[in-house]
C-alpha cells in the first residue's frame, strides 16, 4: 500500500462509511483504487481488533440475534467444491442490544450450526449475566444458545408467516417484500419477561445493506475476496458503535452502553484502528523480484 497522508486516509475511511464503494471512493479522493483496498482492509482488521478490546464485560437486559445474507465472489450455485469455504454464500450473524442499540458481536460465517456455535459463544465471552435473548426460527439457534449460555436461558422464538397468495415475477416487484400473515412467539428456555422481538436486529441489518456497497443487490460491487468482506463489516460495525448518533438514543450505541464516554470521529476511529491492526503480508510482483546470478570463482 502506497503511504498516504493522514488527512487521505480519512478522507478515504470517511467516504466508505458512506456507503460508496472502492472504485467510487478512489474517484472521490484521488487515490489509486488498490490503495484504497489496502487501506480498506487494513482500517478493518484494527477494527476488528477494536472490538475485541472494547466490547468486554458488557450488561445488558435483552438481546436480538439474527443473521443477514451476503456473497462473496460469485453465487451459491456457481461455488466449485474446493471454493466452497470461500466463495459463495456468507452470513453476518450479528448479536445487538435490544435496549442500547449497539452491535456486541458479530461473525460472518455459514449459515450452519458450526458458525452459529462460535458465534455465540464470542457474544456469551464478551456479556455479563443472563440477558433474554430473541432469535428467528433458525434451529440452531437453540442448541448453540443452551451450549453457550446455559440450560436456564430465557430464550424466546419470534417466527413469522409470509403471504404466498401474491407472487409477482416481474422484475419491479421481484425484491418487494412479502406481507405478514401471521406471527407466532414461543418460549424455548426460561421465562422471558419482556417482549420476544427481533424488529431492531432486523433494522439494523437494513442499517448494514445501506452502508455498505458489497450488500447492495442486482450490481456488481460485492466482495471478490473474503478478508476483504469481513474486514468490510468490521469498519462499519466500528463506525456503528463509536461515531454513528443513533437518532432515537442521540448518543452513539457504545456511549449508551457504558464503553465509550463520548462519540467517536472518524478521524479518532481511523488513528485508534491503524495503531492496533496487524501487518498486512507483502508479495513482490514477479517480474520485481530480484534475480540471482551465479558468479564462477577463479580458480586457483
Amino acid at each position: 500500500m502506497n503511504v498516504l497522508a493522514r488527512e487521505k486516509q480519512i478522507e478515504v475511511i470517511a467516504a466508505l462509511c458512506e456507503g460508496v464503494g472502492i472504485r467510487t471512493a478512489s474517484r472521490l479522493t484521488g487515490v489509486n483504487r488498490g490503495t484504497v483496498a489496502s487501506l480498506a482492509l487494513r482500517v478493518g482488521m484494527g477494527c476488528m481488533e477494536l472490538h475485541d478490546r472494547i466490547m468486554v464485560g458488557v450488561r445488558t437486559e435483552r438481546l436480538e440475534l439474527d443473521e443477514l445474507w451476503s456473497f462473496v465472489g460469485k453465487k451459491q450455485k456457481n461455488v466449485q467444491r474446493h471454493e466452497i469455504n470461500a466463495k459463495g454464500d456468507q452470513y453476518v450473524f450479528i448479536g445487538m442490544a435490544g435496549t442500547q442499540k449497539a452491535i456486541i458481536s458479530w461473525g460472518v460465517g455459514k449459515r450452519n450450526a458450526e458458525s452459529t456455535m462460535d458465534f455465540l459463544h464470542d457474544l456469551r465471552s464478551r456479556v455479563i449475566g443472563q440477558p433474554e435473548i430473541s432469535t428467528d426460527g433458525f434451529h440452531p439457534y437453540r442448541v448453540a444458545i443452551r451450549d453457550a449460555f446455559g440450560p436456564n436461558a430465557s430464550h424466546g422464538v419470534i417466527v413469522k408467516t409470509y403471504s404466498v397468495t401474491h407472487l409477482v415475477k416481474e422484475a419491479q416487484g421481484r425484491y418487494s417484500p412479502a406481507a405478514v400473515v401471521a406471527v407466532s412467539r414461543d418460549v424455548v428456555s426460561g421465562d422471558p419477561d419482556q417482549y420476544v422481538s427481533t424488529s431492531y436486529v432486523e433494522r439494523q441489518n437494513l442499517s448494514l445493506r445501506m452502508a455498505s456497497r458489497r450488500f447492495t443487490r442486482l450490481t456488481n460491487g460485492f466482495s471478490k475476496k473474503l478478508d476483504n468482506h469481513v474486514a468490510a463489516v468490521a469498519l462499519y460495525v466500528a463506525h456503528y458503535n463509536l461515531c454513528r448518533v443513533h437518532e432515537a438514543l442521540r448518543t452513539t450505541p457504545a456511549k449508551a452502553l457504558g464503553v465509550a464516554n463520548k462519540a467517536w470521529t472518524i478521524a479518532q476511529l481511523v488513528d485508534a484502528a491503524l495503531s492496533v491492526a496487524p501487518a498486512l503480508p507483502t508479495e513482490t510482483p514477479p517480474d520485481r523480484r530480484r534475480k540471482f546470478t551465479v558468479i564462477q570463482g577463479e580458480k586457483k
